[in-house]
């Protein structure tokens, strides 16, 4: 079962995870969704809050921007980070759902080369067209 988690922002994807708020996380089951519930970040350090996503259980966190040292941290919990995404908040579940979330669709304006950073060292940057 995989545990994702997806930041947001008035139904749509927060454009900055450092002060972003709220969370929809939905579990994954068979490419089904099988759970799904909203959260309030209520902390207010860095380290509060990816000591959250960590002992919440969230394998996979989707965001907008994000800044290197906040990655970096969450990174480290073993938690995979893919930024860089905008768009609607439903549409964006169902792509991740579906695997269609890197077809362009749903890329940060001005971010057309989109880093992620994976599980392990925060330095594995991957740009799209490679495999993850």
């Amino acid at each position: 079962m995989t545990k994702t988690a997806f930041s947001y922002w008035n139904r749509r994807i927060a454009p900055v995870f450092d002060i972003a708020l709220r969370l929809r996380v939905i579990e994954i089951e068979s490419g089904r969704i099988t759970r799904e519930s909203e959260e309030t970040l209520t902390e207010d350090l860095m380290i509060q809050k990816v000591r959250h996503l960590a002992e919440s259980g969230i394998g996979a966190l989707v965001c907008g921007a994000i800044s290197t040292q906040f990655s970096e941290l969450i990174v480290a919990c073993g938690i995979r980070v893919i930024p860089f995404v905008a768009g609607n908040l439903e549409d964006v579940i169902e792509a991740w759902c579906n695997g269609s979330l890197d077809s362009g669709n749903f890329d940060m304006p001005g971010c057309t080369e989109r880093h992620r950073i994976g599980q392990g060292a925060a330095s594995n940057q991957i740009k799209r067209g490679s495999t993850m």
